[in-house]
């Protein structure tokens, strides 16, 4: 395996894991101890890994060289617990994104400023905020059960739920397809627009 494949799988694995932590922490300011109960607000990774999206699919991606890429476990949240369920569940949400552009920004401002000085650290610099603006701009997609589609669900009609919830259960098979047989139809395009605007900072 490569030093450039080591290096993502490096920044990747601490990357979800913030992602998932920050919809927990943000969810128990907001009255929900669910995610806290869970033993998921820990910077131990044992507790964020997800067998298959952290591991295996990272694995099997670098090992053909089609990338890397994966998700950590997804934390438990309970809306009904919100002190106001309509308004915060969306910022929970939303809070998994969030982190990883601040991670990316931070990278582009470390980079920016030289703090780092040896090639090697440069790198890993590099490639966690290409990373972490990767992973906001995949989970911003508006998808179940990405964290973008939560602004679809809270602007939704309530007329239009009956159809959209009978929609949604299809809405993973639909995910997959987009990510392994059409990745130049979407992806791509989101990704390369989202990798502009973040090396506008370097």
């Amino acid at each position: 395996m490569s030093q450039t494949t080591l290096i993502l799988l490096a920044v990747l694995i601490p990357s979800v894991m913030l992602h998932e932590i920050s919809h927990g922490a943000v969810a128990l300011a907001f009255g929900d101890d669910t995610a806290k109960r869970a033993g998921r607000l820990t910077l131990n990774p044992i507790a964020h890994v997800d067998p298959f999206g952290t591991l295996i699919l990272p694995m099997l991606l670098a090992l053909t060289g089609a990338g890397v890429f994966g998700w950590a476990k997804p934390v438990p949240v309970n809306p009904a617990q919100l002190r106001n369920p309509r308004q915060q569940a969306l910022l929970v949400s939303l809070a998994g994104p969030a982190t990883n552009i601040a991670l990316a920004v931070l990278a582009a401002g470390v980079l920016r400023a030289h703090l780092v000085h040896t090639n090697l650290a440069v790198r890993i610099v590099f490639d966690a905020g290409f990373v972490n603006v990767v992973l906001a701009a995949f989970n911003l997609l508006p998808i179940p059960p990405l964290d973008g589609s939560a602004v679809i669900e809270r602007f939704l009609p309530r007329s239009w739920w009956p159809r959209y919830m009978h929609l949604r259960q299809y809405s993973m098979g639909v995910l997959l397809i987009l990510v392994l047989l059409l990745p130049q139809l979407i992806l791509r395009p989101v990704f390369n627009f989202a990798l502009d605007q973040w090396a506008r900072l370097l």
